[in-house]
């Protein structure tokens, strides 16, 4: 049994899946993925073919984290739809065969883009790149989720008193220091939550470009990943999380385009971008934006928080840039009432 986050217990795997995947064949080789902090993921490559696993860390977690079945859940339903997704293979709930839930999905080869300002790409295959994002965030929210089987992914009533209720508790589940900022933006939240408007639509709930993979040498998107904070909810919150992760600064930590000459880099402003939207979905306009970029701020200031509490406990998967990517938690949650103040 596989005890920590870096590793995984190769021969258990490999019996696993000779036993349940029909068509596997070993010899097996394991290499983990350094990116992403919540599920540790691994690539498993057999000579004739790949797959990926991804599986809950071990040792005692935050209730309702790591819902390694959910994603597996959600993306199976997603086949074939408008938004693309890898092929999900299995999920093993049998937390004996490498000490914790796991499921394993098709490897899906592509380009994976961490700098929003495309640095790789010329300017017209950067803008092709985006619009493609947004297409695929469109159709996800357009996504018939009775048709899909997944009406019941999420509970009913407001999606933002929900998630500001369930985001407040986690963030304070993982508190390691006082945060004035965290604590004035948690209460503006929850007294303004805005009015139902009828939109219960899927959301994926980390929605941005590293979460993407893209064709190898064109510009259609190949999957989207990392379903985990996946639910259903109200759809503008995954719009806001785009232009929230924008307005971080340029650069590896920040992953953002504050500052950057959009139109040069043949990249939308965020009012483009939210214009596109618009017209594929149908929409006149939004009302009330920044409470929803409020919202994301929060929200990530949350699960920062999060990361960090577990790289301090020793169960993060890369503890070193958990420590490093908690310094952000009071940075987002000042952006976050700065939107709110905008929006007043």
């Amino acid at each position: 049994m596989s005890a920590d986050t870096q590793t995984l217990d190769t021969d258990a795997v490999g019996a696993w899946l000779e036993e349940n995947l029909p068509g596997f064949a070993g010899p097996l080789e394991v290499t983990k993925f350094q990116a992403g902090q919540s599920n540790p993921t691994f690539l498993l490559k057999t000579p004739g073919h790949n797959y990926v696993l991804r599986r809950k860390p071990p040792g005692v977690l935050l209730k309702s984290a790591h819902a390694v079945d959910r994603e597996f859940r959600v993306q199976k339903a997603l086949a074939g739809s408008e938004v693309p997704v890898a092929k999900m293979h299995l999920l093993c709930e049998d937390e004996s065969v490498i000490g914790s839930m796991f499921y394993v999905m098709d490897h899906v080869p592509g380009r994976n883009f961490n700098d929003p300002t495309l640095p790789e790409l010329e300017p017209e295959e950067r803008g092709a790149v985006v619009d493609e994002m947004n297409r695929v965030l469109a159709a996800l929210h357009d996504v018939d989720i009775d048709a899909v089987g997944l009406a019941d992914y999420g509970p009913p009533g407001n999606y933002f008193e929900r998630q500001v209720g369930r985001w407040s508790k986690q963030y304070r589940a993982s508190e390691t220091e006082p945060q004035p900022d965290m604590d004035r933006l948690m209460q503006r939240l929850a007294d303004n939550v805005p009015a139902e408007d009828g939109q219960r639509t899927l959301v994926h709930g980390d929605y941005r470009i590293d979460n993407m993979i893209f064709d190898a040498t064109g510009t259609q998107c190949r999957a989207v990943l990392d379903w985990e904070l996946s639910t259903i909810g109200h759809p503008f919150a995954d719009l806001a999380a785009v232009i929230m992760q924008w307005q971080m600064p340029v650069g590896a930590e920040g992953r953002g385009l504050a500052g950057v000459d959009r139109g040069a880099h043949g990249l939308p402003t965020d009012a483009e971008f939210i214009a596109a939207y618009c017209a594929r979905r149908g929409l006149s306009r939004i009302d009330n934006f920044g409470y929803y970029l409020a919202f994301c701020f929060f929200r990530m200031a949350a699960i920062i928080q999060g990361v960090l509490k577990r790289a301090l406990d020793g169960n993060a998967s890369n503890p070193e840039y958990g420590l490093k990517l908690g310094q952000y938690v009071p940075i987002f949650a000042r952006h976050g009432l700065e939107a709110l103040d905008r929006d007043a």
